[in-house]
């Protein structure tokens, strides 16, 4: 029997971490615990065996966090932490559970740090310089490759991963080149199709991306808008997310306030709009639970999170309930306990 999903949700200005506990029959929130670590914090990551969650500080002292989770309930306990390079816009988890990647914006890098065997993170052993404003790192599926954005210099760098040594060399090509002015920013892999999905944060734009399982490199396919009919603002594109079944991806674009919907065609990765739904204000980061019934959704301006159903045929949402949280919640993850 499937246990109860823990929402984390960390908020830069409190310098805390939410932890709730959702309903999913009725799409409500709880807190079960307000975990307060101190810093800006920021990007999180959960390991897959869900016994640590890691989130990086992006305030001196700058360091990635880990804390313990426990089976029963979700709730955390601060384990140590390890120094980090640079202040990480995004940090990720290799399969193994063995490395962390992160992603500096204001350092122009990406880092590889070792995880012992007790969850602990170490320091850098791997810094490699990259375009302006990195943004996020992340390893394919087969954990061979890892690709990470660079928003100022318009790319998608490709590396080779060796998972045994703890090592990232640069592919052949070692960048696919993308629009410019498009602002790479967040990307997602299909969980069973050769497709990656780039979220472009400066024209709020997805570009739809065939992936080569064998070589580690992209090229694209189309790109297409996220922005609600009409606007004609400056857009400011956040996050995205597949559902698990990877039926349906998400973005989060925080001048309209707005989550935006695609259903994915199986076979071609091609996306088709769903629709556009309201949400918190200014809203930087969400997640879709384990189950795939709902996302929850962080408003930096309301400092508050949104329960959204996912209707299971068309993956249109709608709003459930709401939460507070601290101060700037900025990012979520969603973990269902063994």
């Amino acid at each position: 029997m499937a246990g109860a999903t823990v929402v984390y949700v960390s908020n830069a200005e409190s310098g805390s971490i939410s932890v709730l506990q959702l309903d999913e029959r009725s799409g409500g929130l709880s807190t079960l615990q307000t975990l307060v670590v101190g810093g800006m914090l920021m990007p999180m990551a959960v390991s897959r065996d869900k016994r640590f969650l890691y989130v990086a500080r992006r305030s001196e002292p700058l360091a990635v966090v880990a804390l313990g989770i426990d089976a029963r309930s979700g709730r955390l306990t601060p384990l140590g932490e390890a120094v980090l390079p640079a202040s990480m816009a995004n940090i990720a988890l290799d399969a193994s559970g063995r490395w962390l990647f992160s992603a500096s914006y204001p350092g122009n890098l990406v880092a590889l740090s070792p995880i012992g065997a007790d969850g602990l993170p170490q320091p850098a052993k791997q810094i490699i310089p990259t375009g302006p404003k990195a943004h996020a790192i992340c390893s394919d599926p087969s954990n061979r490759f890892v690709l990470a954005t660079s928003l100022g210099a318009g790319q998608l760098l490709q590396f080779r991963f060796n998972a045994a040594d703890g090592e990232l060399v640069p592919n052949l090509p070692p960048a696919l080149a993308l629009r410019p002015q498009a602002g790479p920013r967040h990307f997602v892999f299909h969980p069973g199709a050769p497709f990656v999905y780039l979220l472009n944060e400066l024209d709020a734009s997805i570009d739809v991306l065939a992936f080569d399982r064998e070589g580690g490199t992209l090229w694209h396919l189309n790109t297409v808008s996220t922005l609600p009919a009409g606007f004609s603002g400056g857009a400011w594109a956040a996050d995205l997310h597949l559902t698990p079944d990877g039926r349906f991806l998400y973005s989060s674009e925080r001048r309209t306030n707005t989550l935006a919907a695609f259903a994915v065609h199986a076979g071609t990765g091609q996306l088709s709009l769903v629709g556009h739904t309201p949400t918190q204000a200014q809203p930087r980061g969400f997640a879709i639970t384990p189950s795939g019934r709902h996302l929850i959704a962080a408003g930096q301006l309301s400092h508050r999170v949104s329960v959204h159903a996912i209707e299971p045929g068309s993956g249109v949402l709608s709003l459930i309930s709401e939460h507070d949280v601290g101060r700037d919640p900025n990012w979520v993850e969603a973990i269902q306990l063994p």
